[in-house]
């Protein structure tokens, strides 16, 4: 079997930066994600994914950076995260972190509960081994944090 090697994408006017490290648990995807072939950019990186669960780190940190992404790389993320989701080890922790504007946090923080407001993200979880949790940051236009809470689910 090949060594699982970190992987490095520079970002493009249309598709994010990519930066997934096997040492450190490190997995980040920030920018814009409105590629016209989508499966071109995540198709790789879902394969990485899949590596990574084998031998992954204790704590897995998933840094969804994306001020905005379309359907079909929103269909690629769900299928990262629930690849994810089968790291077989009970004691480790699958982190997802989530940057989003403060008007939308706020309007989030207004719903009630957070944790109702990522269904998705515990529907896609379902049966996982590994304990997960997402920390919601709120940031200004300049991408600094304003604020920022954790749920375990």
């Amino acid at each position: 079997m090949e060594e699982l090697k970190n992987l490095l994408v520079e970002q493009s006017s249309k598709t994010p930066h990519v930066d997934l490290n096997q040492f450190n648990g490190e997995l980040i995807l920030s920018g814009k994600s409105i590629p016209e072939n989508a499966a071109k950019i995540y198709e790789p990186i879902l394969n990485w994914a899949t590596e990574y669960v084998k031998d992954a780190r204790q704590t897995t940190n998933l840094r969804l950076n994306l001020e905005y992404f379309n359907t079909a790389s929103s269909l690629w993320l769900a299928k990262i995260i629930k690849t994810l989701t089968r790291i077989n080890e009970p004691d480790y922790v699958l982190i997802i972190h989530l940057y989003i504007p403060l008007e939308d946090y706020d309007d989030i923080e207004e719903f009630g509960d957070i944790k109702d407001s990522f269904v998705p993200i515990t529907d896609i979880s379902q049966g996982a081994l590994v304990s997960i949790g997402i920390k919601l940051y709120a940031i200004n236009d300049n991408g600094e944090i304003i604020k920022d809470t954790f749920v375990f689910i």
